[in-house]
């Protein structure tokens, strides 16, 4: 009789579990880096509760002054600013006893009071932290009211915040195999490579509708097309050296240039010295939107930075590129990208300090004039890709959580 009642009261607990929406609290941002791989996390956990009839509360906790902000606001999720501080690097420890970080880290107490407010309120299932340095006292606030700390990490090398969150989270997820030897013992006991999420609509691209939307109808299809992106707002140095060796490259290829809106009349003027019939392989953009996904299905070779996010979008896609790290990112992180995606045959990397107009060009030819050369560069880069990235966090966000998967 104690058995069934067991049993029974087990059954019932179950099911008050099975029907209670799942709670999980995000924090992370500052960047796009941080902000959209968690954001990409939210969605395919959504979807996955949704079909065992179940729904998501979420609470984004950030910055006010941070892109989560924004993104939360256009997306309809409940948002909580706290206060941050943030640390300003220098290669001379004294130069980081500044009056800026001084300032900066006065207001770390405050931000983790509001932070445990915050989390003791909403009582989420997980916390999930994407870093950046609003997850700080998020993720202290998190051990503090004995929540599970899911900890990811964008970048092949772990972060200031993740370093500071890894060694209390219930879990740490990384995006590369690479990164696991970074780990404390202890941490590396709780840690997985799941990769870095990339959005379900990036993989689902199609070339012929990019031709279409853009009115690409000047192509050549029998050539190869050159994506350059230089981000969101551009990039000053891949403008211009794409602009020096335009009349070449587009001997040879197709290209749409996303240059940033600051720069897009410079781009359009060089069209007006080329022939028409070059002219018309050439498209310079200020900004590329919903259009992304089937522009990179059109792409057979991308010329980028090579921040986190682009990282996974480009292996997770196969897709041989040529990067040039922004030399002043935090910790020299997208040199360290760059260079460990050429280690591996996935990607031709430009490291040097000054990067010319013909090293860029001597990068590029091999992968425009050999197809066989520029697909198994985009094999090698294929391997190193997890599409299923954001299966796997929401994988280890439920584990944390105690409700398996």
């Amino acid at each position: 009789m104690g058995k069934n009642t067991s049993a029974r009261a087990g059954i019932q607990h179950h099911d008050r579990q099975a029907q209670r929406p799942f709670r999980l609290l995000v924090t992370g941002g500052g960047t796009g880096g941080h902000t959209y791989p968690a954001l990409t996390a939210l969605r395919t956990l959504q979807e996955r509760l949704s079909d065992r009839g179940r729904t998501v509360e979420v609470l984004w906790v950030g910055n006010a002054a941070g892109l989560e902000a924004r993104v939360t606001a256009a997306e309809g999720i409940p948002f909580q600013a706290v206060a941050t501080g943030k640390i300003r690097r220098a290669r001379n420890p004294l130069k980081m006893l500044s009056r800026a970080n001084l300032t900066d880290m006065a207001r770390v107490p405050w931000g983790v009071l509001q932070a445990r407010s915050a989390v003791a309120r909403f009582r989420p299932d997980v916390v999930l932290a994407t870093g950046g340095y609003v997850a700080v006292p998020v993720g202290v606030a998190a051990r503090v009211c004995g929540r599970p700390l899911v900890v990811h990490e964008q970048t092949l090398r772990l972060g200031l915040a993740n370093r500071v969150l890894a060694p209390f989270a219930a879990r740490v997820a990384v995006s590369s195999e690479s990164t696991l030897s970074l780990l404390s013992g202890s941490a590396r006991e709780r840690a997985v490579a799941t990769g870095n999420p990339v959005r379900a609509e990036v993989l689902a691209g199609d070339a012929d509708r990019a031709v279409d939307t853009l009115g690409l109808q000047g192509f050549d299809r029998a050539r190869p097309t050159v994506y350059v992106t230089g981000g969101a707002q551009g990039a000053n140095q891949i403008n211009e050296l794409v602009g020096a060796i335009l009349p070449w490259l587009l001997e040879h290829a197709n290209v749409v240039h996303q240059c940033g809106p600051a720069s897009l009349d410079a781009q359009r003027e060089h069209t007006t010295a080329l022939p028409p019939s070059l002219a018309a392989r050439y498209l310079p953009v200020g900004f590329v939107g919903p259009e992304l996904p089937d522009l990179f299905a059109l792409a057979d070779v991308v010329i980028s930075r090579s921040g986190a996010g682009t990282i996974a979008e480009l292996t997770a896609l196969g897709t041989a590129s040529v990067l040039i790290p922004l030399a002043s990112s935090a910790g020299g992180e997208q040199a360290h990208n760059a260079r460990h995606l050429a280690e591996q045959g996935a990607a031709t990397a430009l490291l040097a300090t000054e990067v010319t107009a013909a090293d860029l060009r001597d990068a590029v030819e091999p992968l425009l004039t050999d197809p066989q050369r520029r697909r198994a560069m985009a094999d090698r880069a294929r391997v190193l890709g997890r599409p299923d990235a954001a299966d796997r966090l929401v994988d280890v966000i439920l584990d944390a959580a105690g409700e398996g998967r």
